[in-house]
């Protein structure tokens, strides 16, 4: 098969630039887009310890990609694709 969408990191011209992420798919229902999710620590320095934050981002799915829920897959920052859409899946690992 072969991938014909412009805003492919290896088959199209899309530009990416900024921060990466690994994270979790829990939404794949929209068009072409995957809701990803991962979490991190923040020091609380009161208590001394640390609490756990998700952070959750809508990204490009490309067709040659094609992640589905549960899929652990590599995001990239690029130009706003969308109103909410900032990153773009660039790889899939293997599912959980």
């Amino acid at each position: 098969m072969t991938c014909t969408d412009k805003n492919c990191k290896e088959h199209g011209s899309i530009a990416t630039r900024g921060r990466t992420f690994v994270g979790t798919v829990i939404a794949s229902k929209m068009a072409k887009t995957v809701t990803v999710q991962w979490e991190r620590k923040r020091l609380l320095p009161k208590f001394e310890r640390y609490e756990k934050r998700r952070s959750r981002v809508h990204a490009h799915n490309p067709d040659c990609i094609s992640a589905r829920e549960g899929d652990s897959v590599m995001v990239q920052e690029c130009r706003p694709l969308s109103k909410t859409k900032k990153f773009v899946v660039i790889r899939k690992y293997e599912s959980n």
